[in-house]
């Protein structure tokens, strides 16, 4: 057949347009398969049918007869249009080699993918023998730990059990100690006493016969007139001996010298040699107490005196029950200081004490524990700023600040800075105390536990939440106005150990403050005078409740109060004119209390009676209860329970 690659275009167009070779296809193939007994005949026929149906609906099995055709798929439109090589993609070599490569590579994927499987399978064994083996090490590993845990468990156990029996033995052997050391203990204080007793007994008789002896001379010179003595008297005025208190235990001498003044122990060392070595006993100078020698010796003695005991002295106050400017001038002052380095305790309150005084404490007194600057007013923020130089103030636990309205925010700042470790803060009838100061001064002063803020109005809750981060026990604040029941619930939250609250004339502070003091299970002292209540506290740890002049109390309070306070030692309920006689009848339900001042109420001589009937009550004070009379005190029962009764502004009837 001849080849139409290189015949003209128009040619191929005319083929392709004309449905020249899928005619020719469809007659072949129908010729082929049905092979007819007269060709052309047959090629006539379908020549008209292929006219009849149109070119465009020509199939390549359209001359074949239904029940003829071949159940096979045509890879192709026509295989006409290769023969007559209208299509341009015939096969070329590059065709052969790209369907050889497809071929191997179709041919290499399969038997790829079937040594693969057989790999893997040769894998998975591998892989299960290998799990297989790691479980056995790991399971024998595991095995070792947990024999290595057992062992070291059981060799602390050892240890533990060796280390329990030694701790026995040595408690075993301190109780065997303690025991021998009690009975020496005891046969010592016995000794102790018997010679302390004898040595007693000794002075007594000395002092007895020192007695007789002055009444001898008394009588003598009584009796000038007669100027012979009786033997008697005479053998009686030789055996006196003088009464020498130096022969008493140091204990004693020093309690004795205690109760004396400076200028009286001055007075005393001058006696004779005997009391001057008493008068010179180390533990008598710990304290000074200046105050009262102020105007009668001159300021150097007084620093003669505190050189003199330098190393024995531990507190000096100047302190004076009224006002003291003049005690020590700054020089004098600075002599001490250098004199005195062990001084714990120092009262500087009501002094002249100004800035270049306070320069000298934190260079000198370096063990300074307690200090006072209340009430002096010539220092200023300037002088708190001292306290930082040299080693410092840093032991400072207790520090009073009253009545020292010259220092502001930044003094408190300062003390905050230089006093880290304060405990106890003392600061009365300051008006200019603020919520601010008390910030700034609780920054870095988280160790305090006891707080006294007495005549500070302008302190309110924002002063309990600054100090949430204080471990507070003991507070106290009075006459303040804006401190609410919020504070209540800051301190029922942020201060679980507080013993001792003193809340007097606080106003804002109603019921459900008193509510919120249940959860505080170390609360002891309570103080709630002239506050406004209905209701009482409820805390059974509660011993010591003061509710002086709170009027709205009646006798259900009281009921409460007995059922929520049921260990109450001390109760006050002064000026509480609501309560009557009910009310005496529920506090006799608290076995517990010891004393109780009941001066103002309305009780009568019935309350008493019902009193009377509580066997434990040792105190009782009733001043200004004007409904008792004298029949009332006269119970006999009452009188035999209560050992001090407390009687004032009484009209009795006769």
């Amino acid at each position: 057949m001849a080849s139409l690659r290189n015949a003209n275009p128009r040619l191929k167009n005319y083929f392709k347009e004309n449905y020249i070779p899928q005619v020719c296809e469809a007659l072949l193939c129908g010729i082929l398969v049905t092979c007819p007994e007269d060709p052309l005949r047959y090629l006539e026929g379908m020549i008209m049918v292929i006219i009849k149906s149109g070119l465009q609906n020509l199939l390549w099995d359209m001359c074949i007869t239904p029940s003829m055709k071949p159940n096979i798929r045509r890879l192709s439109e026509t295989y006409l249009e290769q023969l007559f090589e209208l299509d341009d993609q015939l096969m070329t070599p590059e065709l052969m080699i790209k369907a050889c490569s497809f071929y191997t590579g179709h041919l290499v994927k399969t038997h790829f993918c079937t040594w693969r499987d057989i790999a893997r399978t040769n894998e998975n064994v591998i892989l299960a023998e290998k799990m297989n083996r790691a479980v056995t090490c790991y399971n024998f590993r595991l095995q070792k730990s947990v024999f290595h845990h057992w062992h070291s468990y059981m060799e602390d156990q050892k240890e533990k059990l060796k280390n329990m029996l030694l701790r026995i033995q040595q408690i075993i052997y301190c109780h065997k100690l303690t025991i021998i050391l009690t009975k020496w203990r005891n046969t010592a204080r016995h000794k102790s006493k018997k010679k302390e007793d004898e040595l007693i007994l000794k002075h007594e008789l000395q002092l007895k016969k020192w007695k007789n002896r002055l009444i001898l001379k008394r009588a003598a010179a009584e009796e000038s007139n007669f100027p012979e003595r009786s033997s008697s008297e005479v053998s009686l005025v030789d055996e006196t001996l003088k009464c020498d208190i130096s022969l008493l235990p140091e204990r004693a001498i020093l309690q004795i010298f205690f109760y004396l003044s400076l200028k009286d122990v001055i007075i005393c060392g001058q006696v004779n040699h005997a009391w001057m070595l008493m008068t010179q006993l180390n533990s008598l100078w710990n304290a000074i107490d200046f105050s009262s020698v102020k105007n009668v010796i001159p300021d150097k003695y007084i620093v003669s005196t505190l050189q003199r005991w330098r190393l024995n002295v531990l507190s000096v106050s100047k302190y004076a029950h009224y006002n003291y400017l003049s005690c020590f001038p700054d020089e004098s002052m600075r002599h001490i200081s250098e004199g005195c380095p062990g001084v714990l305790c120092l009262n500087l309150s009501n002094t002249t004490i100004t800035n270049r005084m306070m320069r000298l404490l934190p260079r000198h007194f370096h063990n300074l524990q307690n200090l006072s600057l209340a009430y002096c007013r010539r220092f200023t923020d300037k002088g708190l700023q001292y306290l930082n130089l040299g080693n410092g103030c840093h032991k400072l636990i207790y520090l009073d600040l009253s009545g020292c309205t010259q220092i502001s925010v930044q003094g408190f700042r300062y003390i905050a800075n230089s006093c880290t470790g304060i405990m106890h803060l003392t600061i009365n009838d300051m008006p200019t105390l603020t919520d601010n100061c008390v910030k700034a001064l609780v920054e870095k002063c988280s160790r305090i536990t006891s707080l006294v803020f007495t005549g500070a109005p302008h302190i309110s809750d924002c002063t309990f939440r600054a100090l949430s981060a204080c471990k507070l026990r003991k507070i106290r604040f009075e006459g303040n106005k804006r401190v609410t029941d919020a504070s209540f619930k800051f301190i029922d939250k942020n201060y679980p150990n507080l013993s001792h609250i003193y809340m007097a004339d606080c106003k804002g502070i109603t019921d459900s403050s008193l509510r919120s003091l249940s959860p505080l299970k170390q609360l002891t002292v309570l103080n709630l005078a002239n506050c406004q209540f209905l209701d009482g506290p409820a805390s059974i740890r509660i011993r010591e409740l003061n509710l002086s002049n709170c009027v709205r109390l009646s006798d259900a309070s009281v009921m409460k109060l007995s059922e929520r306070c049921p260990n109450l030692n001390y109760l006050s309920l002064r000026n509480c004119e609501h309560l009557t006689a009910q009310g005496i009848g529920y506090i006799v339900n608290i076995f517990s209390l010891v004393s109780i001042d009941l001066s103002g109420t309305d009780i009568s001589n019935e309350g008493l009676n019902v009193l009377s009937r509580h066997k434990k009550l040792k105190e009782l004070s009733v001043s200004e209860c004007y409904r008792i009379t004298d029949d009332g005190i006269q119970v006999r029962s009452l009188r035999s329970s209560v050992k001090e009764l407390r009687l004032k502004f009484f009209f009795f009837s006769q």
